[in-house]
């Protein structure tokens, strides 16, 4: 078996973990919310009123900070969406899974024994984790 035909396995066994199961399931909950979805709507539109406005010459500078104020509070409702709140965690879960087997791969291409090569994400320093296992 090659690096190639390797990788491939590993991203079937990837698609089997039942955080990738989980995040799947809660993205399709996410994209039947009818709520979540015009919030998601309305935060685009948000986003390009606040784009286009500081695309203007002369630019309308407190025009610029109410869009921004307003997509910001736009975000933040997006954002307590229970179903987002579910998906943010799922997606929290799936990225520190994949920056583990990526640091497994890179510590293995540094030359460290595959066998024991392990990510190790902890800090120690709690404010930049999502939470121990």
């Amino acid at each position: 078996m090659d690096v190639i035909e390797a990788t491939r396995e590993l991203g079937k066994t990837l698609q089997a973990d039942p955080r990738f199961s989980r995040m799947q399931e809660i993205a399709a909950q996410c994209d039947k919310d009818k709520e979540l979805q015009d919030k998601i709507g309305n935060f685009n539109l948000q986003r390009m009123n606040l784009n286009n406005e500081m695309q203007k010459t002369p630019r309308d500078e407190e025009k610029v900070n109410q869009l921004n104020e307003t997509l910001q509070t736009v975000y933040k409702d997006v954002m307590a969406n229970p179903n987002m709140v579910l998906y943010t965690a799922a997606q929290q879960e799936m990225d520190a899974l994949l920056k583990r087997v990526y640091g497994i791969i890179s510590k293995c291409a540094d030359g460290e024994d595959p066998t024991t090569a392990d990510y190790d994400a902890c800090t120690h320093d709690c404010t930049t984790c999502g939470g121990c296992h």
